[in-house]
């Protein structure tokens, strides 16, 4: 048997188990198979291979992708150039982690918007938000990060709260943060949407549901709006690629 899964908390939203049955299925892997393990706190995570000898690789979600790190034998460039990881392989005994979040993002923003010129606003300050970064300046593309605290980011949902004008320089938003993931559908980041336009692009890491409450306040005052879903499935398309190397 050769056993894969995801591991993060908490891990109910994701849609990578249906993903990589179906793919599995598809290439006729009757020994293989992915599981959710949901994990609270990274002190499992040693024991979670030990449990499963079979166990050759993971995904990493929230909130574990940065301090999963130090748990890792070995560091692709990808994982340092973001300084996070999402996904990692098990082979000849040592864990190595990779990130492909920042190829996937770059992909999917790729697919979506040709040629973008603008500022970006990043939600969030997490691992996810590191990989956006990355793909971000890769494409040349200037931004600035919120966050609920000044040290998190450049700035906090309250300043922009007392000066809503800040969200007007902006014309591409990216939720990073699982406001608004299932089975909070109704959270979502505090912003002045009010302030957005039909210039604007508003992309959520969020993919369940399809429609977050962030994506329909945008789609409210006409910006164009898309979620995580391409991203995941890209993202997943490259983690095979490293397993079945």
């Amino acid at each position: 048997m050769k056993r894969f899964g995801l591991i993060g908390y908490p891990v109910e939203h994701s849609y990578s188990k249906k993903f990589f049955e179906e793919k599995f299925k598809s290439l006729n892997l009757k020994d293989h198979v992915y599981d959710l393990f949901e994990m609270e706190f990274l002190n499992e995570f040693p024991a979670l291979w030990l449990k499963y000898e079979d166990l050759k690789g993971v995904n990493v979600t929230v909130p574990h992708k940065e301090k999963v790190l130090q748990f890792l034998d070995e560091t692709d460039v990808s994982a340092i150039k973001v300084g996070a990881a999402n996904v990692i392989y098990k082979k000849n005994g040592k864990l190595t982690g990779y990130n492909t979040d920042y190829m996937a993002f770059l992909k999917s923003l790729e697919n979506w918007i040709k040629n973008f010129k603008g500022e970006a606003l990043i939600l969030g300050s997490g691992g996810a938000s590191k990989a956006i970064q990355a793909g971000l300046t890769d494409l040349n593309i200037p931004y600035n990060q919120v966050s609920r605290t000044v040290k998190g980011g450049d700035y906090t949902y309250d300043q922009i709260s007392l000066s809503p004008e800040i969200i007007e320089r902006f014309k591409l938003i990216i939720n990073t943060t699982p406001l608004g993931m299932y089975p909070d559908n109704e959270s979502l980041p505090e912003l002045p949407y009010q302030r957005l336009t039909k210039d604007c692009y508003l992309y959520d890491l969020v993919y369940n549901p399809s429609e977050t409450s962030f994506l329909r306040q945008g789609k409210k005052y006409g910006a164009k709006t898309k979620n995580g879903l391409e991203m995941l499935e890209l993202q997943a398309e490259k983690s095979w690629d490293i397993w079945s190397s």
